[in-house]
């Protein structure tokens, strides 16, 4: 194990109260930020290498940049809590254990970006983080950090309000512009891009989304500076990240830890390997919808942006999904697909077609009727629904099963073998 400090989730009793995160430096580096031009805020942003926590990875400082300098509309907002990829749960950890972090974060980004008006959409599943959530941010107002009492809290010109939004309860919703569209009271569908959130977003304004946990790194950078940042973990990809292990593991649970952490160390050495000492078959490094991991080819590779795109995979939200020897690889699959069939908007045909045709593939396979061209099948729909589709969510369903036919092949045949003599 390595020497590290947490610093998202400090291991400090009731930090989610006011008072104890005031008594631990809260609240002071939204002063300091309020103390330098917003356009510095955004190039330390920048300079720390902050890349995005909920799945795409961008650079947050750059992302930052493209927020229009008029003032001729209002600006937006907005943070993504939706957290409902499967294997996914390190958010909530923030909105539970520091969400005056996150809150502090969103001061400071919005004094960068000009921004005068915020929402903190969250899943409507997350009842009791919500509740956390308004709990503190009520706190927050109370206490002159949130609101028009800003100007009297920091002696500056400078306020912002904060707004709790419950989600619709569907995962289309966690894509951006989704997210906007259910933020305007309308059905979550994604919107055609170009035009980009920046230029065309909440109620046709200008309009920023980051991440719960990406916002929640910007005090730490803003406070410790650039250069403290840049030196944690991966060069390419710095930071503090919250991995979420799950599945076949000892000990599950969000660890924090640098980026770039080795998967076999991570498994191993923080959630206590794998119960019975069993091998492991398949790992899922980055939530449900990246492309799955051979057991046996983990040797080597680590938990950052670029190690991963060279495994053929990806980190998404860094919920490492765990599964040992003896894992029904067809159940699992079909789970999934199944996950993505009922979750599609339906907007896009490749996506709403294409997800429940592999879905019934699936199905004739679990059920021994199973043919070897059905997974040629399976793998060329995949092949058709992704980047056909407005937004992500058609590579998140197709790339879960076409990794898994190309990877998993000679077992998937054999399962088709197998159960098919059953059956007959």
């Amino acid at each position: 194990m390595i020497d590290y400090t947490p610093v998202v989730l400090p291991n400090i009793e009731n930090l989610h109260e006011i008072d104890v995160y005031e008594k631990h430096g809260g609240y002071s580096h939204i002063r300091k930020a309020l103390g330098m031009q917003p356009e510095d805020v955004i190039e330390v942003v920048k300079k720390s290498g902050l890349r995005g926590r909920g799945g795409a990875a961008f650079p947050t400082g750059l992302k930052w940049s493209f927020m229009p300098k008029d003032n001729e509309k209002p600006k937006y907002l907005a943070i993504n809590g939706d957290e409902s990829e499967p294997g996914s749960f390190k958010d909530r950890q923030i909105f539970e254990f520091n969400p005056h972090l996150m809150i502090e974060g969103i001061l400071i980004a919005g004094y960068a970006m000009g921004i005068t008006s915020a929402y903190i959409y969250i899943r409507g599943e997350y009842e009791k983080w919500v509740q956390m959530v308004e709990k503190a941010l009520k706190d927050a107002y109370d206490k002159g950090y949130v609101g028009d009492k800003m100007k009297t809290a920091f002696s500056s010109d400078y306020t912002l309000n904060i707004y709790v939004h419950r989600g619709a309860g569907a995962y289309i919703c966690g894509e951006e512009s989704s997210l906007m569209n259910s933020l305007e009271g309308k059905r979550g569908y994604p919107r055609v891009k170009p035009p980009f959130p920046a230029q065309y977003g909440l109620w046709g304004c200008p309009t920023t989304i980051n991440n719960v946990e990406t916002i929640a790194n910007v005090p730490l950078i803003i406070d410790k500076g650039a250069e403290w940042y840049a030196a944690i973990g991966a060069e390419k990809h710095p930071g503090p990240i919250l991995y979420g292990i799950s599945g076949h593991v000892n000990k599950p649970g969000v660890y924090e830890l640098p980026s770039g952490m080795l998967l076999t160390e991570l498994i191993y050495d923080y959630a206590g390997g794998l119960p019975g000492d069993k091998k492991i078959k398949m790992v899922i490094p980055g939530g449900s919808s990246m492309p799955p991991l051979r057991g046996e080819e983990l040797e080597g590779i680590r938990m950052d942006a670029e190690s991963l795109k060279a495994a053929g995979s990806a980190i998404g939200t860094a919920g490492i999904m765990v599964m040992d020897e003896d894992t029904d690889i067809v159940r699992i699959l079909t789970r999934i697909a199944h996950f993505y069939w009922i979750e599609s908007c339906g907007q896009c045909t490749p996506c709403r077609e294409g997800t429940g045709w592999m879905l019934k593939v699936l199905h004739r396979i679990m059920d021994g009727q199973g043919r070897m061209s059905d997974l040629d099948l399976l793998e060329n729909v995949a092949s058709n629904i992704e980047g056909n589709t407005i937004c992500a969510l058609g590579d998140a369903a197709a790339w879960p099963v076409k990794f898994t036919v190309q990877r998993f092949r000679k077992e998937l045949e054999e399962y088709i073998q197998q159960t098919s003599e059953v059956a007959a």
